[in-house]
């Protein structure tokens, strides 16, 4: 085989160890339960794990929370913020820290505090990104706005 060839290979099979080694990266060493968040556009889970199960459940929602609550291989039994439990393939999740908003509107605060400025009044089931959380309140970013919210109006790396 001409050594031009060669590199390329190596580089492209390198590049796919890396990638089966990250995702199990995603869940190995960790005690369950542990946060996580659907990072496909679409994401099935299923009543086993293995795609010989049916889907009990179709996400459409990049960055939903779930909560993993049992691995088995490359599958990861979920909870979401509903309650509902089922199968997903590793691939599909991210440990990306997302929460959702639950319960009744959730003030977006410009600091952590409750008489600070409003920036966003934020409905329930808006997902958004979790950079930090402290005292009981969390930075909040819903798609590039960004502020505080009080952590019992999230689910997700919360609680």
């Amino acid at each position: 085989m001409n050594t031009l060839f060669r590199l390329p290979l190596a580089a492209l099979f390198l590049a796919l160890m890396l990638m089966v080694v990250g995702d199990r990266a995603l869940a190995e060493g960790r005690p369950v339960p542990y946060w996580a968040s659907i990072a496909a556009d679409e994401a099935r889970m299923r009543v086993g794990p293995s795609l010989d199960y049916p889907s009990n459940w179709v996400y459409r929602r990049r960055d939903l929370p779930v909560k993993v609550v049992q691995v088995h291989g490359n599958w990861r039994k979920v909870e979401d913020s509903a309650g509902a439990q089922g199968w997903m393939h590793v691939r599909l999740l991210s440990d990306r820290t997302t929460a959702i908003v639950v319960g009744d509107i959730a003030m977006m605060r410009e600091s952590a505090d409750d008489r600070a400025p409003v920036a966003f009044r934020v409905e329930p089931g808006v997902v958004g990104r979790i950079s930090g959380c402290s005292a009981g309140w969390c930075s909040f970013d819903i798609g590039g706005r960004k502020g505080k919210v009080r952590a019992e109006s999230l689910w997700g790396a919360t609680r």
